[in-house]
């Protein structure tokens, strides 16, 4: 599937146009996706070899410096970030939830990664900038200690890039909530 992902963020919808098409020249990656998203930012997601996404990323980092708002770089992506962030697995409503609400995409997607590697959880959610003012937010599932330790592990990433805007775990979710998350 992919090898590798590369996730960047700019403050610009017109650089991120231009930071877009310099990524798809500049090294052999594939576009997943790029869009404008909440408020005013644009989003660009690649894949390719590991290699070819870091010089990609690392491109744009240099070019467009002062248009960044996040950027990351992921090998080994969990398969599960990458069917959540395409909503292509169904998600049980039962056990622990747990949130992690990130002020990026990027950061957001590696919370997601980091937890779902930290311990044995399922991601219920992934969510990305669209409709929630750029913002990310994870939603993660299992039994209460597994959900706590990748809450923990996920936000920690996030809080040591600023980015974190907040996080919880609910032990026992009730049914009417499950029914509108």
């Amino acid at each position: 599937m992919y090898q590798a992902v590369g996730i960047i963020e700019l403050k610009s919808i017109a650089k991120g146009v231009e930071a877009c098409d310099s990524a798809l020249k500049s090294a052999g990656v594939s576009l997943v996706s790029a869009h404008p998203a909440c408020p005013g930012k644009y989003e660009i997601i690649l894949t390719g070899a590991i290699a070819d996404v870091d010089a990609a990323v690392s491109n744009i980092k240099q070019r467009f410096e002062s248009m960044i708002i996040d950027t990351s770089v992921m090998g080994r992506i969990d398969p599960q970030v990458i069917s959540a962030l395409f909503g292509t697995e169904p998600t049980k409503k039962s056990g622990s939830l747990g949130t992690i609400e990130t002020y990026s995409a990027a950061s957001a997607i590696k919370a997601a990664d980091i937890a779902v590697k930290t311990a044995k959880v399922d991601i219920y959610d992934l969510r990305v900038s669209r409709g929630m003012g750029g913002k990310g937010l994870v939603m993660i599932t299992g039994d209460v200690g597994d959900v706590t330790a990748a809450v923990e592990a996920g936000a920690s990433h996030a809080a040591a890039l600023g980015l974190l805007m907040n996080k919880s775990v609910i032990p026992a979710p009730h049914k009417e909530l499950w029914e509108q998350i």
